[in-house]
């Protein structure tokens, strides 16, 4: 949470020395003030308190922004913060001194706090169920188009392999149909030895 505290000056070619110091009074301590954080002379200082390490300085450098930051805010920090800022104008004839003074009343509600928190939390369950349903829903619809996708191309591929086994079983007995070997015919000759015997019987 941002304390902010801002005093500007009226003539900045003035030289000036800036103190700051924020006090803190609890809500039902009227009276009690306590500095929780002092700027003096160019050094940054914090007294003991219950926000000795939770304040930071985020001021600008020509000091007239003098703001604190209170990190991890709890329902006990509820209170009222004063900035009290002390400037020293250097004239050329004298010195005029200027103080302002802010308050900022905090009011710290636990139950505001864990109902936004709890209504963060549900959101945010709500999101990741629904992101969870949309990328299952897409992860299904995907497989099933890969599925199919692969029950055809090996359905095309069983096609493509049948129809060559039946072209390759086919081509043989057509050839068989359509080829016919030549038969010659060759005339028979007698030899001579045989013509010779048959007709030395007949002579005797």
């Amino acid at each position: 949470m941002t304390l902010l505290c801002i005093s500007c000056m009226q003539r900045e070619e003035v030289y000036a020395i800036t103190n700051v110091e924020w006090y803190y009074e609890p809500t039902n301590g009227i009276g009690n003030r306590s500095l929780i954080y002092e700027f003096v002379a160019g050094k940054h200082t914090k007294p003991k308190s219950q926000f000795e390490r939770r304040l930071q300085w985020i001021g600008s450098k020509d000091l007239q922004d003098v703001s604190l930051i209170l990190h991890n805010v709890t329902i006990t920090d509820s209170g009222k913060f004063v900035c009290q800022v002390n400037r020293t104008l250097h004239y050329e004839a004298h010195q005029h001194s200027v103080q302002t003074s802010l308050e900022i009343s905090l009011i710290v509600t636990e139950v505001a706090h864990i109902s936004f928190h709890t209504a963060s939390e549900d959101f945010t369950s709500v999101l990741s169920e629904i992101m969870m349903y949309i990328l299952l829903a897409f992860l299904t619809l995907w497989l099933l188009v890969e599925i199919v996708y692969c029950y055809r191309k090996i359905s095309k591929a069983e096609e493509v392999t049948q129809e060559s086994v039946t072209d390759y079983l086919a081509i043989p007995s057509e050839n068989k149909e359509n080829c016919s070997v030549p038969v010659e015919e060759r005339p028979m000759k007698l030899r001579g030895h045989r013509s010779t015997s048959y007709n030395h019987r007949n002579r005797s």
